[in-house]
């Protein structure tokens, strides 16, 4: 048997649970008091409508429960809630808790899997939760009791390939990506029946041999180029398209047997999800040599550019520009700087290619270079503000030494072909940013003290909060018009995963991984302290 599924409370919940399947419709209206996509929407916003927990109150949070995970080491999960159920995974694992008290109902546990990875959550839909394992297994639980419905193998690991990513559900269709970018291997995005688990699509994310895009590569690095697709995407119903962002090109350091811009590596691609034909795409960083991936959110909204309202898609890049995109047609229309720290290049010209600085690529003896190799932001998840009009995003300060090496690339080796190493005496800073999506400007920002580990993200509510983790194990509470700090709370561990917010029982909660544990708080609730009391003085 591949599998173990622990059931431990189903049936003394059975009259808390509902039995009612999450449908594309109640998906489209999250999040509410439910959270049913990574992003809580499938606008990327994270932003919920919930607002008991107010910029008046917030100071007033306070622990509610605590679930450790016991297998746990470096959490990047963003639960999935539903009718009082949370999902949350870790490698090759999902467990289903009670989600006003954090008690375990079931847990399943893929016992064979060969490859260890982090894991950034699940998905739902109908009666069913899906997740992936490490070693590319596509898996649909039933969401009550946990059991097994179907298993599907995605991609060979033999290849390079593996998986981490959160699985996206647009209408019947769960959509994956792979990892392994860095490692050589070919990147794609595939689409199964949620139903039966048949595959419905894949799409390539580097061409082949001959199609279009092929001559941007060259014959050593065309078939293991990279372009992973290991983080989720976001979805416009009324245009019905997805956009999913692509990993670097391999070898990430030296770009010597891959001249030309490598596509669709450093983009954004959108893509027709019954389908799976590209539409259209944007390169944010043609030839990437330093590790710049485009692997983080697509944000969708509409918003006035020149005066005139248009549905753009927005994304803060590793590379250090935040970018706003016409989202039905992929037009160019603006890029601006967001972090002081940027080198490489002046700006972006018209057509939205980077005016590059000569002499800043690695070298075999090391080059700086602005941002870092982490970038200047990554993977952790903004938060769009509808009220407040602004962007938040998580950014980073700092420069690295780039090194390139033209050994012969090996492809499933994990060579890199260099790599990026910090500065001793330059350490990196988090901050916190708020900008303005209308003009690319900042608004504000809260600067975090730390090492310099963190990853994680944010999210917004209608109560005029933004929820964060921050670079010294905390979970940061904001005010969302100015940046005031609200309250704190240090989980006395790193922070490598995103917030949510959800709602039980007519009551707000926030919920946030820490390395090895999953937190939820909520309002302090006072406790009737002169009945207890009384009680203890008659036993006595």
């Amino acid at each position: 048997m591949r599998w173990t599924l622990t059931l431990l409370l189903a049936a003394s919940l059975s009259a808390q649970v509902s039995n009612k399947p999450v449908t594309f419709e109640d998906i489209k209206a999250s999040p509410n008091r439910n959270w049913l996509t990574y992003s809580g929407d499938y606008k990327g916003t994270r932003h919920s409508p919930l607002k008991q927990i107010n910029r008046a109150n917030a100071a007033n949070l306070t622990p509610k429960w605590t679930f450790h995970m016991e297998t746990g080491r470096k959490l990047e999960t963003v639960p999935i809630v539903y009718e009082g159920m949370m999902y949350v995974t870790n490698s090759n694992e999902v467990n289903a808790l009670d989600a006003r008290s954090g008690r375990r109902i079931w847990g399943y546990r893929d016992e064979r899997s060969t490859i260890s990875r982090v894991n950034r959550g699940a998905a739902i839909h109908g009666d069913r939760v899906f997740f992936v394992t490490g070693d590319c297994h596509l898996v649909a639980l039933h969401r009550i009791t946990g059991a097994l419905v179907w298993d599907k193998a995605y991609c060979d690991t033999k290849m390079g390939a593996f998986a981490t990513v959160a699985p996206m559900v647009v209408k019947d269709a769960v959509i994956v990506g792979i990892g392994g970018g860095d490692t050589g291997t070919r990147g794609f995005l595939a689409a199964y029946s949620s139903t039966t688990g048949e595959q419905l699509w894949r799409l390539h994310t580097v061409p082949g041999r001959g199609e279009p895009g092929s001559e941007t590569w060259g014959p050593k690095t065309l078939d293991w180029g990279g372009a992973a697709t290991w983080l989720s995407g976001t979805y416009d119903p009324d245009l019905n398209l997805i956009y999913w962002t692509t990993g670097n090109p391999w070898p990430d350091f030296y770009g010597g047997d891959r001249n030309g811009a490598n596509l669709y590596s450093a983009s954004l691609i959108a893509v027709n999800p019954d389908t799976g034909k590209l539409q259209w795409y944007f390169q944010f960083t043609p030839h990437d040599t330093h590790d710049w991936d485009a692997q983080g959110w697509p944000v969708l909204m509409d918003i006035p550019i020149n005066g005139k309202s248009r549905k753009v898609v927005v994304h803060a890049n590793r590379n250090g520009f935040f970018y706003v995109l016409d989202r039905v047609t992929g037009e160019y229309l603006r890029a601006t700087p967001f972090v002081d720290k940027l080198d490489w290049a002046t700006g972006i010209d018209a057509k939205g290619k980077p005016i590059l600085v000569p002499g800043k690529d690695p070298t075999p003896s090391g080059n700086k270079a602005c941002p870092c190799v982490r970038g200047a932001s990554n993977w952790m998840s903004p938060t769009f503000h509808p009220e407040t009009g602004l962007f938040y995003v998580v950014t980073l300060e700092q420069c690295d030494i780039y090194v390139s090496s033209a050994k012969d690339p090996k492809p499933m080796q994990n060579f890199a072909g260099g790599g990026g190493e910090q500065i001793p005496t330059e350490p990196g800073k988090f901050y916190l940013l708020a900008l303005d999506p209308k003009t690319g400007k900042r608004v504000w920002e809260y600067p975090m003290t730390g090492p310099g580990v963190m990853w994680a993200g944010t999210v917004s509510t209608a109560g005029g909060v933004i929820f964060f983790g921050d670079d010294d194990n905390h979970l940061v509470a904001v005010d969302a018009k100015d940046g005031r700090h609200l309250w704190h709370y240090n989980m006395g561990q790193p922070v490598f995963a995103s917030p949510i917010t959800y709602e039980v029982d007519g009551k707000q909660y926030v919920t946030i991984a820490s390395q090895t544990d999953i937190f939820t708080f909520g309002l302090h609730e006072p406790i009737p302290s002169v009945p207890v009391l009384e009680g203890l003085r008659k036993l006595q």
